[in-house]
């Protein structure tokens, strides 16, 4: 695996890399209609969504990102929740993050797509974000 490094966000108005698509993981059928709310009350309701599955572990981002809007809703993820971000602005991002912490969401692992990691499985990125996010909270 390359190594990838952490960018902090900024305010901008430039899309961030990718299609405008996000990737959630572990989010079960009951909290999904929750958070599609939180993205209709950032202005991102018609951001397309790919619900990640355990059996699509293996799969590259890029290839969760071909796939339809809505794939997955409703189907049990046992996945560490995950928020994978692509093609919205650093500020669409940051509000996200904003109401997602006020609405007291579950707490969630959080990255953009990079050029880099597009060509990761999800499984790899999502033990890419534990690792950085227990080297950042000194656990290990």
């Amino acid at each position: 695996m390359v190594d990838a490094t952490f960018e902090k966000v900024t305010t901008s108005e430039k899309p961030l890399y990718g299609p405008r698509k996000l990737l959630l993981c572990g989010f079960p059928a009951v909290a999904q209609p929750k958070f599609e709310t939180v993205l209709d009350m950032v202005g991102l309701g018609n951001v397309s969504k790919i619900w990640v599955s355990d059996d699509q572990g293996d799969m590259a981002l890029s290839a969760l990102l071909q796939l339809p809007d809505n794939s997955g809703a409703s189907v049990l993820s046992n996945l560490p929740r995950a928020i994978v971000v692509a093609g919205i602005s650093q500020n669409e991002l940051i509000s996200l993050m904003t109401v997602c912490k006020k609405a007291g969401m579950m707490n969630a692992l959080w990255a953009t797509l990079t050029p880099v990691s597009e060509n990761w499985s999800i499984l790899q990125l999502l033990e890419e974000l534990a690792a950085e996010r227990n080297a950042m909270t000194g656990k290990s």
